[in-house]
């Protein structure tokens, strides 16, 4: 069986990130965050140690229940049906949005298996606003989307 060259990209773009996500946590978790602190880089960002068990920017967090099982079901759902998006891409440009995406998806899913909850140590703040903590899964997922969004509106479709 061969697959198309933008599979096999988006694939090793999944696997990057995945790699990448995974080696920064454990990096971050298991050596950085011993005992857990806040470590001021620049004046607008830290290094912190917070764990997400609900989804994006902690909301359902209060639902612990969530992380345990419907959480991860999802993901590996949703994963799947990207999965498919990917082997159909017929662009670059998707592939790589849909490979960062899955590569995120999997990091963070890796994190809920393993630990209950997201790691996430990346905080940027100004002015007395604090982005909520993030990880580089959680950045890859955004910079995806946005890259498929801006795929469906600067590319023309041929089939009309």
């Amino acid at each position: 069986m061969t697959f198309s060259r933008h599979f096999r990209n988006g694939l090793a773009v999944s696997a990057a990130v995945l790699a990448i996500d995974q080696l920064t946590k454990w990096w971050i978790v298991f050596t950085i965050m011993q005992p857990p602190r806040v470590i001021e880089v620049t004046p607008f960002f830290n290094l912190v140690m917070g764990w997400n068990y609900g989804v994006s920017f902690g909301m359902l967090n209060s639902i612990p229940e969530l992380s345990k099982w419907l959480l991860p079901g999802a993901v590996v759902a949703i994963t799947a049906v990207l999965v498919i998006w990917l082997y159909r891409a017929d662009r670059l440009r998707p592939a790589v949005g849909l490979g960062l995406i899955i590569g995120g998806a999997l990091g963070n899913l890796i994190d809920r298996l393993r630990f209950g909850a997201v790691a996430d140590f990346l905080d940027v703040h100004a002015w007395g606003y604090h982005w909520p903590a993030f990880n580089v899964a959680d950045s890859a997922i955004s910079i995806g989307a946005v890259v498929l969004i801006l795929d469906s509106l600067f590319t023309e479709d041929k089939k009309s």
